[in-house]
């Protein structure tokens, strides 16, 4: 049976606000003060382990690596607990395979706490019985070791596994994980990715354009049933 794997960040809610502002915080507090969204877009779908480790070296941060995640991680809890959103269009994609019984879980770069934090700030908890964080597998995206822990823990085969990504870390992950993938570009600019390029489905708008139907009918073959619960 089609086993279903979401990103989390930019996927099913738009977190990326509070990301960016948790990492400005982090890094203001070193004496960074010109890291803004543009930069921060660059590390979309990328873990926040290894976000930091390529930030810390390029501002030359004498604070070990592990004072800055936690500092991050503590900024990105206080943000989250006060308001992230869930994508109108994913929470319907979410309750319709959920009503058909198709297993799903998460599969993020976020820590675990976090993505705990997020899926019950927006109702989405009870859908995913499996939630896997990068802090978890050895690598992080784009190497396929979350979504195959994910698939692992489903007892999914990679072969009828399908990835809902934002990124092009995410996509190549997902192809390298031997899974189908489903693109929703968080930044549309992105569409052109070999990555999302390679995706069996695309909206290469992004969020604005996504079709839970049309989703539905890609991962489980059976074609359009009707709108999304």
């Amino acid at each position: 049976m089609t086993a279903v794997l979401f990103d989390l960040d930019g996927t099913l809610v738009d977190s990326e606000p509070n990301y960016f502002e948790a990492g400005r915080r982090t890094l203001a507090r070193h004496g960074v003060t010109d890291f803004d969204w543009e930069r921060h877009t660059d590390f979309i779908g990328i873990g926040t382990r290894e976000t930091l480790a390529v930030l810390r070296a390029q501002y030359a941060i004498a604070a070990p690596l592990e004072e800055l995640l936690a500092s991050k991680n503590g900024h990105y809890l206080d943000l989250a607990r006060a308001g992230t959103r869930a994508f109108p269009g994913m929470r319907r994609f979410v309750e319709r395979l959920h009503a058909e019984g198709v297993p799903m879980a998460v599969a993020s770069g976020s820590s675990r706490t976090a993505i705990g934090a997020v899926l019950a700030g927006t109702g989405l908890a009870g859908y995913f019985p499996v939630l896997v964080s990068a802090e978890e597998v050895p690598r992080g995206k784009p190497e396929p070791d979350v979504f195959l822990e994910a698939a692992r823990r489903l007892g999914a085969d990679p072969a009828d596994c399908v990835v809902v990504e934002d990124a092009p870390p995410g996509a190549a992950a997902a192809h390298a994980a031997g899974m189908r993938c489903v693109a929703v570009p968080y930044v549309p600019a992105t569409a052109d990715d070999p990555a999302f390029l390679r995706a069996g489905l695309l909206f290469p708008a992004g969020q604005d354009a996504f079709d839970p139907a049309a989703a539905y009918a890609y991962v489980t073959g059976r074609g359009d049933t009707g709108s999304p619960a």
